[in-house]
């Protein structure tokens, strides 16, 4: 592959890639064909995504899949930025903080509209027009911070694993509720019984504390987790511009 030419899955994201010119006109698009799975994902979960699932939705062959996507692993990459969509345009004369909290609780409010996409393997950096317009939204949030370019990048690469990281425990500690409510609700009860303060005192005094005692709301519990975890992660970029910005360190 040239230097200057793109990878296969970036190409077909941004429409670049060249269908081929002999035959008959094809019947699908690629929007078509991602636009299928989508729908397979949404009712039915990732796992029911297949080429073969897909070709049957549209009434057409798997091998008409093939002219446009090289295979499932290029679908699902293709799918997770078709998924995302555009962010919403950020709010006029907000602060850094103020925009960053909105761009995180845009991810969390695209990505819940299809739960699936917390179980696509990240494979790379954000290539598609969809993934790489919210990475620009949220660089675009630090322009007057004063940080350099590379520590912007970091910011926000930073923010991406904490959001990305959270919102994938969530789904997947909700499919533990749903299957075994009272585990949650006995947890603290659970701790009480095996943490040993002589070999987990810290647990033990959390536990003695009450923390685990009082169950709310599993989704409200959930949203208080990831506020308080954005808070102290902009806490401390904030100390991080301070330093950098400010003090000059």
């Amino acid at each position: 592959m040239e230097n200057d030419e793109l990878p296969a899955d970036v190409a077909a994201m941004w429409r670049l890639r060249e269908t081929p010119r002999r035959g008959p006109k094809p019947s699908l698009t690629l929007d078509d064909i991602v636009g299928a799975a989508i729908e397979i994902a949404d009712a039915e979960d990732l796992a029911a995504v297949s080429m073969a699932r897909v070709a049957e939705r549209l009434g057409n062959s798997t091998m008409a899949l093939y002219r446009h996507v090289k295979s499932k692993d290029e679908l699902l990459v293709i799918m997770s930025d078709a998924a995302l969509e555009r962010p919403e345009p950020m709010p006029e004369g907000v602060d850094w903080r103020t925009g960053l909290t909105f761009w995180a609780d845009g991810v969390l409010t695209a990505i819940r509209r299809h739960r699936w996409y917390a179980k696509v393997p990240i494979s790379g950096p954000p290539a598609g027009p969809n993934n790489l317009a919210w990475f620009d939204s949220a660089l675009g949030v630090l322009k007057d911070t004063g940080l350099p370019e590379e520590a912007k990048v970091g910011v926000v690469m930073g923010l991406i694993t904490y959001v990305q990281g959270e919102i994938r425990m969530a789904f997947d500690l909700a499919a533990g509720y749903a299957d075994n409510p009272d585990a949650f609700q006995r947890f603290g009860a659970t701790l009480r019984r095996v943490a040993d303060p002589r070999v987990y005192p810290a647990v033990a005094r959390t536990v003695d504390a009450g923390v685990f005692d009082e169950v709310g709301s599993f989704e409200e519990d959930n949203e208080a987790d990831f506020d308080f975890g954005l808070q102290l992660y902009l806490d401390g970029v904030a100390a991080f511009i301070e330093r950098v910005c400010v003090k000059g360190e």
